[in-house]
């Protein structure tokens, strides 16, 4: 038996000794490195639908209410006071959690979830974690350095987390154990934050429904839900078409969506339409299937400046224009993306994904600007052909920009992918970038495709009018 199944093993005994459920009749825990997902719970017999795979019980969860570091030093979970070691800010959930995490990871083994730590990663792929030369290869896409947020968490950390620690040293570290370096606390309250990030759930809490997960950290939303690591079911790996669903209650189950789960097969988790970006900056990993959500932002200051080359205005135009703008209906991003459908009840995904429409947000505000433009030029575009024409050609040109802003060619990319060579995250910055390119190309093939049919009836009304 090697190493890394005899840690899978201890783990699976520790949770069946703390209340836990698992039919290992039906299901392994397997190494999945070679596929790059470490490790993963995969079906050894055929699986029928609706069986419960597995289940937690609460007690076994991390979080704030579990560990005894809320006894220990409550003042600094009670956001109804300031005592929490100096003026520091009440935490939030997500700090919270963070430093429930080093507390627990701390003790070492007199930890009730040491074994749990042994399962988790110390090593993760999300691109906060990536060097420069490799975050280069991420230029032009969605994941841009404020998304990726090193710097934001890294000031977080050195503001709100690591304080507090130095402040209760007594707590933190068992008795014998040398405290850590500021920059080694600074790493593991990374590396805590990163596992918390990729395999925390945003739990119910009174029987009460959870709103959809938002984009970055999460956090507690009026007491309805708390955060918290659940251990067994962060072992599903997540895709788009997946077969397994988390059901909430007294404790948290695993049950099999469909009838066809055979021998060999992964047990899959849903983690939501997120686009290969995403699952990258949140996860560390990319799938085929996720490439259906991929999205693409385009920046109004980009369509403002374009249309200004159109219609030959001046910056002074361009700036009085944009002072006038009705701050409130203004946006200065635009997302687009393709209609993707959802998966069905069964968790595959049955729809094709397709572009219909750019955004009909930006083409609002579009219209919107153009008619601030009138007030100060009132010879500006009139005609409302004419604009809807304007409109596809300026949004053309600014995606022909931005297609042109990644470092590489979407040829290049395909020949990046064949080399058996490449890193892991290269591999996967190049599948990023890749999905989006192919996305520009198919909004760039409608809005030619539109403009080719306007042209046709154009010339059609034109002849029948001549007749």
């Amino acid at each position: 038996m090697n190493a890394f199944q005899a840690v899978s093993d201890q783990f699976l005994a520790w949770f069946k000794s703390v209340g836990g459920t698992f039919r290992d009749d039906l299901l392994e825990i397997k190494d999945l490195r070679s596929q790059g997902a470490g490790r993963g719970i995969v079906a050894k017999k055929n699986i029928p639908k609706d069986c419960v795979l597995f289940t937690i019980p609460r007690a076994a969860l991390i979080t704030i209410e579990t560990s005894d570091l809320s006894q220990r030093i409550p003042s600094i979970f009670d956001n109804t006071t300031q005592d929490n070691g100096g003026d520091l800010e009440p935490l939030d959930a997500w700090t919270s959690l963070i430093l429930v995490m080093l507390y627990e990871y701390l003790q070492g083994k007199t930890s009730r979830w040491e074994p749990y730590f042994s399962v988790l990663p110390d090593r993760f792929e999300t691109p906060i974690f990536w060097t420069k030369s490799e975050l280069e290869e991420l230029n032009g896409t969605c994941l841009t350095a404020e998304k990726i947020g090193h710097k934001e968490s890294d000031d977080m950390l050195i503001s709100k987390v690591l304080p507090l620690i130095q402040i209760h040293k007594s707590i933190f570290y068992p008795k014998g154990c040398s405290p850590l370096s500021d920059e080694e606390l600074l790493n593991l309250a990374h590396r805590m934050g990163s596992t918390i990030m990729a395999y925390a759930f945003d739990l119910e809490r009174d029987d009460q429904q959870s709103d959809d997960e938002e984009d970055g950290w999460v956090e507690d939303r009026e007491g309805r839900t708390m955060l918290g690591m659940v251990p067994m079911a962060d072992m599903l790996n997540a895709n788009a078409d997946f077969n397994a669903h988390v059901n909430h209650g007294d404790n948290l189950s695993v049950s099999a969506l469909r009838s066809d789960i055979e021998p060999g097969t992964e047990i899959l988790n849903y983690y939501g339409p997120l686009p290969a970006s995403e699952l990258l900056r949140r996860y560390g990993y990319v799938t085929t299937e996720h490439h259906r959500y991929d999205v693409v932002e385009i920046s109004w200051i980009d369509v403002q400046a374009e249309l200004g080359k159109c219609l030959n205005l001046s910056s002074a135009v361009l700036a009085q224009a944009a002072s006038q703008f009705d701050s409130d209906e203004y946006e200065s991003h635009f997302v687009i993306e393709r209609d993707a459908g959802s998966p069905d009840e069964e968790g595959r995904i049955v729809e094709q994904a397709k572009i219909s429409e750019v955004s009909l947000e930006l083409e609002e505000q579009f219209d919107s600007y153009l008619k601030v433009l009138r007030k100060i030029q009132p010879n500006t575009l009139s005609d409302k052909r004419k604009r809807s024409q304007l409109f596809d050609s300026v949004l053309e040109n600014v995606l022909l920009a931005k297609l042109a802003s990644y470092p590489t060619s979407v040829e290049e990319d395909e020949q990046a992918l064949t080399q058996a060579h490449l890193s892991t995250r290269r591999r996967m910055a190049v599948q990023v970038r890749l999905g989006e390119k192919r996305l520009l190309e198919e909004v760039l093939a409608l809005i030619r495709s539109k403009a080719c049919s306007k042209t046709i009836t154009g010339e059609s009304t034109q002849k029948r009018a001549r007749a």
